[in-house]
């Protein structure tokens, strides 16, 4: 089953899919938002239609004490958006530390200051969605 992850933020929504197996997840793209939901909405179709996504899986930001806060209110309203758009079951994964994950991987790899702000958030959705697929959440 094909996952796609999603980090979703103001400015970026940053996507990341499984494999086909659902083993392991890959940074896909950054998608820059504007002032148009349903363009945003229109691309993550597009990516679902492409590469026969099953499931959607949406990094959730969480306070460190576990409740939600005025972000974590936006992404779920986003997922209201998500599901009537897109016909597919939508899940939540707590995403707290997941930018800073990808930022000390991007750093150990040395990636320059300018390349890591371009990729971040697709990173931080790769993130996201390999620690949803190591739970084995999609597996039985």
């Amino acid at each position: 089953m094909r996952v796609m992850g999603l980090d979703v933020g103001d400015k970026t929504i940053g996507v990341a899919l499984s494999d086909p197996l659902g083993w392991t997840a890959q940074a896909l793209e950054v998608i820059r938002r504007g002032d148009n939901l349903d363009k945003d909405l229109n691309r993550l179709a597009e990516i679902v239609q492409e590469y026969q996504v099953e499931q959607i899986l949406v990094g959730l930001p969480k306070n460190m004490n576990g409740t939600l806060g005025p972000q974590g209110e936006k992404v779920l309203a986003f997922i209201e958006r998500l599901k009537e758009r897109i016909d597919l079951p939508v899940k939540t994964w707590d995403e707290r530390l997941s930018t800073v994950a990808a930022e000390r991987a991007l750093l150990e790899a040395d990636v320059s200051r300018s390349k890591r702000k371009k990729v971040i958030d697709k990173m931080a959705a790769a993130v996201i969605l390999q620690g949803y697929l190591d739970s084995g959440a999609i597996k039985g």
